[in-house]
């Protein structure tokens, strides 16, 4: 709300005010005071943290796991033939494949038993093959979105509705910052990828907002080129002396704003203001990769020397991860393989094998694996049927919400292991099944908060990460 207190519309508000009596006044004071509450966030976790930061591999698209992960060698006897309608059961399919034939396609890829684990990959990732007794692969994430929006929005979010808190903002808001001098929930997107161009979805600021929760959680997406974020330099002709001078200026004038009002989000933009004049010092400093030594870019491939790669945001996720910033997300697009798969695929796991297994090696060597959680996801699974053209060489995969890998590292999880089991076609969970809901469950777990307890009232319901279906934390995997 804006003018001066002289205004008109000030003024007729209070007259307002006024002739409504203690009813209305009473139902202003209560909700006050309920917001009051929401914009507290709890001082620390609800038990002890095996974990206090986390990096979320977001792999926007949909990796077929049935090529990278979930190995299905009898799966060659049945190429070509329909999916059994036993296996198939009448699900839910896209448009993109509903009433057409379901024809088997397997994985043209091989796969090998890998570190003393045993467990297998496929030779699509060969440098994440020497780091796998450090992962936990999880092959029956399941669902509730067979369209990528709601599907990324669902697991970014715990819902497929927009406008909900994201993941990061939920531990912004939850455990609060841990660097006062960098934002505690940054974003780096992939400037470029190499599997796909021409099929490839937006990504929305909404997936890492804060929604309904204060707007200082929402996550601050860091740019590869230029100021790393908007505005950061002051203008030609003004020293840092003068934006000091501007912004206690400004501050003064929104307290006075805030005593008048008592709107939460005035403190807020306060509060970010300041971390935007801090950050002109240290997000230089953070982004400024010349003092890493050569061995360094080595480890993280040929790619970490290119702004906006996906390699080169692996290296500053370790960084920010050094500086306390508790949640960092990267998002890695080109993954939506319907068609042709086997010429684009190749390309997306270049781009994350090598600098993937490199975060963890690195975040291992420094002492900070044992406290940060990494995750690698995407929003779904493919199918085991084919789109398109189908032949040995050659195939497609649609949307498959029913099954599909993810791996966690770090931070409290097991290492060497695999959970949940998907059929014979990769197709259904068969055992130990993980919704989305489960695994975000789990995360908060891991940094000390009870997800049933983390809440925030809004529109008459205390809102959860999680939302109001049952979620369970994955014990079997800490």
């Amino acid at each position: 709300m804006q003018g001066s207190p002289n205004s008109p519309f000030v003024l007729d508000r209070r007259r307002f005010f006024h002739k409504t009596k203690m009813g209305l006044g009473a139902a202003a004071c209560a909700a006050l005071g309920l917001q009051s509450k929401a914009s507290r966030a709890i001082p620390i976790g609800h038990f002890p943290a095996r974990a206090k930061r986390v990096i979320f591999l977001f792999m926007a698209g949909a990796p077929s796991q049935l090529d990278l992960f979930d190995y299905k060698p009898d799966l060659s006897k049945q190429f070509r033939r329909p999916l059994p309608k036993s296996i198939s059961m009448g699900q839910r399919v896209t448009a993109m494949t509903q009433g057409k034939d379901q024809l088997v396609a397997p994985s043209k890829y091989k796969f090998s038993r890998q570190g003393s684990s045993g467990i297998f990959l496929s030779e699509l990732l060969p440098h994440l093959s020497s780091v796998v007794d450090d992962l936990c692969f999880i092959y029956s994430t399941n669902t509730d979105a067979i369209n990528h929006d709601p599907g990324k929005t669902l697991i970014c979010t715990g819902s497929q509705i927009p406008g909900k808190a994201s993941l990061g903002a939920w531990l912004s808001y939850g455990l609060g910052r841990m660097n006062q001098n960098l934002p505690d929930f940054i974003v780096l997107n992939s400037a470029f990828w190499t599997g796909d161009s021409d099929n490839v979805q937006a990504l929305y600021s909404r997936l890492w907002g804060s929604g309904f929760l204060p707007s200082k959680h929402q996550g601050v997406a860091f740019q590869p080129t230029g100021d790393p974020v908007l505005y950061l330099s002051n203008p030609r002709g003004v020293d840092r002396a003068s934006r000091r001078a501007m912004l206690e200026l400004v501050t003064k004038l929104h307290r006075d704003e805030a005593l008048q009002y008592g709107d939460p989000e005035i403190e807020t933009t306060i509060a970010q203001q300041e971390m935007a004049f801090r950050m002109q010092a240290s997000v230089p400093e953070l982004t400024d990769l010349s003092g890493e030594p050569e061995h360094i870019f080595e480890l993280y491939g040929p790619e970490a020397r290119k702004k906006g790669s996906f390699a080169r945001n692996c290296l500053l996720a370790r960084r920010m991860i050094e500086r306390d910033v508790r949640f960092v997300q990267l998002f890695h697009r080109g993954w939506d393989h319907h068609r042709g798969l086997p010429k684009k695929l190749p390309g997306q796991a270049y781009d994350v094998d090598q600098a993937s297994a490199a975060l963890i090696t690195d975040l291992k060597q420094r002492g900070l694996l044992d406290d940060t959680v990494v995750v690698f996801a995407g929003e779904f699974g493919r199918t085991t049927y084919c789109q398109g053209e189908l032949t040995s060489t050659n195939y497609g995969r649609d949307h498959h919400p029913r099954c599909f890998t993810i791996w966690l590292a770090g931070g409290g999880v097991r290492g060497g292991m695999t959970y949940g089991r998907t059929d014979d076609y990769c197709y259904n969970v068969v055992e130990n099944p993980v919704h989305v809901r489960d695994l975000n469950a789990t995360i908060l777990h891991l940094l000390g908060i009870n997800h049933d307890q983390l809440t925030f009232p809004f529109m008459g319901l205390d809102q959860k990460l999680t939302g109001v279906e049952e979620a369970h934390v994955i014990r079997s995997i800490l």
